[in-house]
């Protein structure tokens, strides 16, 4: 009988065959204004046989989805919890003050936060976080402080956002569990913090490389040169002093 008359595998014998290695990939979350675009095309460039996948995940859920196991590394903006958790901090972010559209602060490419002492302003977090305090500050409730980079990406109509100066910043950093680091997750790090693809910090460059086989010898085998029959006598002279020579009688 040949191989493709061959009677089905039961599922007891199916299961018996051990199963092939899962492919490795390789998930992260993000805050809102990071943009990790430019990290995701340098992996892809290095990395094409390890699939990436982002997802963006509000502050609250920040670590949540990395105690979860829904990602393995997150960019989350500091200060966070750290217990268990590697971090490495990356960028620092600008502060702006955003108000409702017709605001004086409108007037002013930079705001001073002592200049704002009289303005009423509202508490992103208990608001339900920045899309909706954005929209309480359009309906004039109020003013909000975000980084200018969570401004941008709401980028809610009726509202203006401005530079502030005098106010706490905040940070960007990269966490993730610090039980569950490898090779994989360590060439992440190393493309997020800037690493050329040659670094030897990054895993990748630290694979052993095929050695080439030597060149064939193209010039063949070696011919020796034949023997010259000398021509004339070797000199007895040569190599004594001058008057070494005894001289004969005549």
């Amino acid at each position: 009988m040949s191989a493709a008359e061959e009677a089905p595998q039961s599922p007891d014998e199916t299961a018996a065959v051990p199963a092939e290695t899962a492919v490795r990939e390789l998930r992260f979350a993000y805050v809102a204004g990071v943009t990790p675009g430019k990290w995701i095309r340098r992996w892809e460039e290095r990395m094409p046989d390890v699939p990436l996948h982002a997802f963006m995940s509000d502050d609250g859920a920040q670590l949540a989805v990395l105690r979860d196991g829904s990602a393995d590394l997150s960019f989350v903006r500091l200060p966070v919890e750290r217990e268990g958790l590697s971090v490495i901090p990356l960028y620092e972010e600008q502060p702006v003050v955003v108000a409702p559209k017709g605001h004086e602060v409108s007037l002013f490419e930079e705001v001073d936060l002592a200049d704002l002492s009289a303005e009423t302003f509202l508490d992103v977090q208990e608001l339900g976080g920045p899309a909706m305090a954005l929209q309480v500050v359009a309906s004039g409730a109020g003013l909000v402080i975000l980084p200018m980079s969570v401004a941008r990406h709401f980028n809610v109509k009726d509202t203006v956002a401005r530079k502030l100066t005098g106010a706490p910043g905040t940070e960007i950093a990269l966490a993730w569990p610090s039980d569950g680091t490898d090779e994989v997750i360590e060439e992440f790090i190393g493309i997020v913090r800037g690493r050329t693809a040659a670094s030897s910090r990054q895993p990748s460059a630290q694979q052993e490389k095929p050695k080439r086989e030597p060149k064939p010898d193209r010039r063949g085998p070696a011919v020796k040169k034949p023997k010259v029959a000398q021509r004339y006598a070797p000199n007895p002279d040569k190599g004594r002093g001058k008057g070494s020579r005894k001289k004969g009688k005549r």
